[in-house]
């Protein structure tokens, strides 16, 4: 159970000391030997949006989404539990239709390539829809955390 917790920290580690080294080989190559990595553009841009997206789901499971809860955090337990609750819903309504959307981005894009790796868009599209299905993942075991507070008065 902890190497699936862990894995999106490791997923989103690697691609992004993947990107800090092929920026820095990129700008030796650039500079000191006249010999500009052409991939290098879209391969930071197609990491990118995967470090991002997962690191979204990193950022929910650890709790570090920005939020400004001043006003909910003078309410009773029980009705802050239900105001997150019902901002978790509202949550996975949008991340559901937004990770639909991105899916059907990533099968309408499936055949178009890129210009220099030639790597199908894609792979590059369905980082929304998995980092949607992740973040939901983690909304919902949120929901259930509230929904044991309203019943019970404290969390498990």
């Amino acid at each position: 159970m902890e190497l699936i917790r862990r894995l999106p920290s490791v997923i989103a580690g690697t691609a992004l000391a993947g990107l800090v080294v092929m920026t820095i080989v990129a700008v030796f190559a650039r500079y000191l030997f006249d010999a500009p990595l052409h991939w290098g553009e879209e391969m930071s841009g197609l990491l990118m949006i995967w470090i991002i997206m997962i690191g979204a789901i990193v950022a929910e499971r650890d709790g570090q989404h920005l939020e400004i809860p001043l006003f909910v955090d003078l309410l009773p337990t029980r009705i802050r539990a239900a105001v997150d609750l019902a901002i978790s819903a509202l949550s996975i309504l949008v991340l559901g239709y937004a990770g639909w959307l991105g899916y059907l981005l990533a099968q309408s894009a499936q055949y178009k390539l890129t210009e220099i790796l030639q790597i199908s868009w894609f792979w590059i599209d369905i980082a929304v829809p998995v980092g949607a299905a992740g973040l939901v993942a983690y909304l919902l075991h949120r929901c259930f955390i509230d929904i044991m507070v309203i019943v019970k008065g404290e969390a498990p």
